[in-house]
């Protein structure tokens, strides 16, 4: 099997898990409970992908799409500060006008 075939067999995947999930009435929230056990696999698709390749599986998977995008928002939301992450210091704004002023 190739690398592509394996990263598609892993896209399929994430893809049936959250469609499931949402056939059993689950949304965003459970979906984000139960994801950790496919992060790892995720990660390797995403770090090995080609150019556009993530953006082809996220069109030819609508519920690797939205694996995607759920964490995006949620790396969004705690780079942005709207989520703490326990043990790790809160960013702080300058004070003054950025210049130690």
């Amino acid at each position: 099997m190739s690398s592509l075939e394996k990263r598609e067999q892993v896209a399929r995947k994430i893809d049936n898990w959250v469609n499931g999930t949402i056939a059993q009435g689950g949304g965003d929230e459970e979906i984000l409970e139960g994801m950790y056990d496919y992060m790892a696999s995720f990660k390797k698709v995403m770090d090995t992908a080609a150019p556009g390749e993530m953006d082809a599986l996220a069109l030819k998977y609508e519920g690797f799409y939205r694996f995607a995008n759920l964490l995006e928002r949620l790396a969004e939301a705690i780079a942005d500060g709207a989520i703490e992450v326990p043990g790790k210091p809160k960013r702080r704004k300058p004070k003054g006008n950025g210049f130690g002023n």
